[in-house]
């Protein structure tokens, strides 16, 4: 049967404002939603940076009152989105500002629907359909990676459960987000590096599902995954490559906005498997992918398979097609590696500081619930065979 794009409605009602010095715009986009705010940031980072000092005085010539929810984690945890709902409560909060890569903006999130949740808001993570209100946000990005400037995810993580888990809605897409690439340049190496792993992970999630059929986002997917493959290197090397910081920018909002998963179905293996180890080592998101991504390639790769993933080395890498489709296919996930490589980073589970493998099998349990329906199923065993793979594959 031929493959086929299914219903959607796509919608999208982030406003966009990309390019250097649009911090400026940041005060009058505020006041349209209130002037009490609750800034949300990591670590120093904007402080160092100066983006900090900047927001506070464009704030405070309008006379917008600030509260502060500071400490983040790159893994954003249920305990501190707690305490932003409870700063939100206390003081009355009309807007959330988060400054920061996905984390910061995913924790900001949480607080904006769980303000109107009587109970915790892991009730939110566990049942989306329970957010039905969420305060504004409005997102400065400093990180391209998740896409969590532009899409409606949030993906928060629980210790106490060993969980990390994604709550859903259209309410907490950002009202605005500001992309100005020159906020990335004191990124260091290793995060950029992470950053474009995932950005390339939630097209692979998408393109590598695909049969065909949906021209439009395939060769759209091709060009996010061909930016990343030229770019991400570049801004490794070159922190300060405007050109090459601002293609990453924007291809980290395109990858995971909705617009390649149109009439797309997909259950994200790859998200599945690296969100348990996160959960349960707490490892970088982006760094985790980057491991799993050339070893899952491998165990997916057969017949059913193999002329999608030699599309992907022709289109993205630009093999000869000429060569048989099984040796493009495995010079497509080698060059994938070394791009990885080439980005610093090191590709086993040891790299990411797991010495152990004692979590595998409660890991696997969860990762594997809903992977029956990939394009190449996988079961609990499977799972655990990519992480015992994933040892020593580099």
């Amino acid at each position: 049967m031929e493959e086929r794009i299914n219903r959607f409605v796509y919608d999208v009602p982030t406003k966009i404002y990309f390019g250097e010095g649009q911090i400026e715009q940041l005060a009058g986009i505020i006041g349209e939603y209130g002037s009490r705010v609750l800034l949300v940031y990591g670590g120093g980072s904007i402080k160092r940076s100066g983006i900090y000092d900047k927001v506070m005085e464009l704030l405070r010539n309008e006379q917008i009152d600030v509260w502060e929810l500071s400490g983040v984690e790159p893994n954003p945890r249920l305990a501190t989105v707690c305490r932003g709902v409870e700063i939100c409560r206390e003081h009355g909060i009309e807007v959330v500002l988060p400054i920061g890569g996905g984390s910061t903006i995913d924790c900001a999130k949480g607080v904006a629907a769980g303000f109107y949740h009587q109970g915790s808001p892991w009730d939110l993570v566990e049942d989306s359909s329970l957010i039905q209100q969420a305060l504004p946000i409005v997102a400065v990005l400093t990180l391209a990676a998740t896409g969590s400037e532009m899409d409606g995810d949030a993906v928060i993580s629980n210790p106490d459960t060993c969980d990390k888990m994604e709550m859903n809605s259209k309410l907490l897409y950002p009202r605005a987000s500001i992309l100005d690439p020159a906020y990335t340049y004191s990124v260091p190496s290793y995060q950029t590096a992470c950053g474009t792993a995932d950005i390339m992970s939630h097209v692979m999630e998408i393109y590598l599902a695909g049969k065909g059929g949906n021209e439009v986002q395939d060769r759209f997917m091709e060009g996010l995954l061909s930016t990343c493959v030229k770019y991400g290197p570049i801004a490794c090397r070159e922190p300060e490559n405007y050109e090459a910081r601002a293609n990453l920018m924007w291809a980290s909002s395109w990858a995971i906005n909705g617009f390649i998963s149109c009439g797309v179905n997909s259950c994200w293996p790859l998200h599945a498997m690296e969100h348990q180890l996160s959960a349960y080592y707490d490892v970088t998101h982006g760094h985790g992918l980057a491991v799993l991504i050339p070893v899952w390639m491998e165990y997916v790769l057969n017949d059913e398979t193999v002329e999608r993933f030699a599309l992907y080395g022709t289109k993205v890498f630009g093999i000869p097609d000429t060569k048989d489709s099984y040796e493009i296919a495995g010079l497509a996930i080698q060059k994938t590696r070394e791009v990885f490589l080439e980005m610093g980073l090191s590709l086993t589970m040891k790299d990411l500081g797991i010495a152990t493998d004692e979590f595998y099998e409660d890991m696997a349990i969860k990762a594997a619930d809903g992977l029956e329906d990939g394009v190449v199923p996988l079961t609990k065993e499977d799972v655990i065979r990519i992480y015992r793979k994933a040892e020593t594959s580099s």
